[in-house]
């Protein structure tokens, strides 16, 4: 059994981006989601406490997610809830993640402009490999880039590739 959730909120880390072992991309991220409340007695909307959710998406989804999503945006998520006992040599604690299976801007803090990036499935023909994606390979290249504050062009296709010295490095280093 899995359990759908939808969660509204303001992404509170910069979205890193790594590859599976099996090739899948993957992107993550934190999510802040502030509870609010009207006091009747205040007469007032008040700020109750905030929750926190790790946000994982895979494939087609992590692509477009590292294209389009930036640390401070505004985002409602849609996925697969999953809660975790952990523990380490000094705490323990439980961690709430959503696998996502839908990521999209709030529209109630933004306007947009869709741009498809994979051309879609239709019932009568196969459907076609997909064009291979730039991607950042390696954990040392990922935070070079987020080190170095790049946003890619967002008014392209949505697969402007961002070249820095750290990511022709990460790909050297995958030839040798």
């Amino acid at each position: 059994m899995s359990d759908q959730i939808t969660v509204s909120g303001i992404i509170g880390t910069v979205p890193r981006r790594t590859v599976a072992n099996n090739g899948a991309p993957i992107t993550s991220f934190r999510l802040a989601s502030r509870q609010r409340r009207f006091d009747r007695a205040k007469n007032n909307w008040v700020d109750d406490d905030t929750s926190w959710y790790s946000i994982t998406t895979f494939r087609q989804l992590a692509l477009n997610a590292a294209q389009s999503l930036h640390k401070g945006e505004h985002v409602i998520v849609t996925g697969r809830l999953l809660i975790r006992n952990w523990t380490n040599a000094e705490r323990s604690g439980i961690d709430v993640e959503i696998v996502a299976v839908s990521v999209g801007h709030d529209l109630s803090w933004y306007t947009t402009t869709p741009v498809r990036s994979v051309a879609p499935a239709r019932a009568d023909t196969e459907r076609p490999e997909p064009e291979p994606v730039d991607w950042i390979e390696s954990v040392e290249s990922t935070i070079a880039h987020e080190a170095e504050s790049v946003r890619p062009d967002r008014s392209g296709d949505g697969f402007v590739p961002v070249e820095t010295d750290a990511d022709r490095d990460a790909y050297a280093s995958l030839d040798s």
